[in-house]
């Protein structure tokens, strides 16, 4: 399966779950008023880090396989940045507050 297809499967079922449309545009690709989640391919984890700066309520990136979630949890060490996984389950919580 394409890294593309499994973001796209993957954002849908997340969507899903939060009861929301995935946005396949610009800005986040799920955003709720409680939270913002941007699903990503391993080799795409650092670009949705970077995107979810400046929101101001909980954040994850969402991995699209096991090998996403593993990046992000390493590349979100150490940050307010919560990880789940590609069925939407929370791995790592995010500590972002609103404000």
């Amino acid at each position: 399966m394409s890294s593309g297809r499994s973001h796209n499967i993957a954002a849908k079922r997340i969507a899903g779950k939060y009861n929301t449309e995935y946005n396949e545009g610009e800005g986040p690709d799920i955003n709720t008023p409680s939270v913002t989640i941007e699903v990503e391919t391993p080799e795409t984890v650092k670009d949705g880090i970077r995107q979810l700066q400046g929101f101001r309520k909980p954040v994850y990136i969402a991995g699209s396989n096991e090998q996403a979630v593993e990046a992000a949890l390493a590349a979100t060490d150490g940050t307010t940045i919560g990880v789940m996984d590609a069925q939407g389950n929370i791995v790592k919580k995010s500590t972002r507050k609103r404000k």
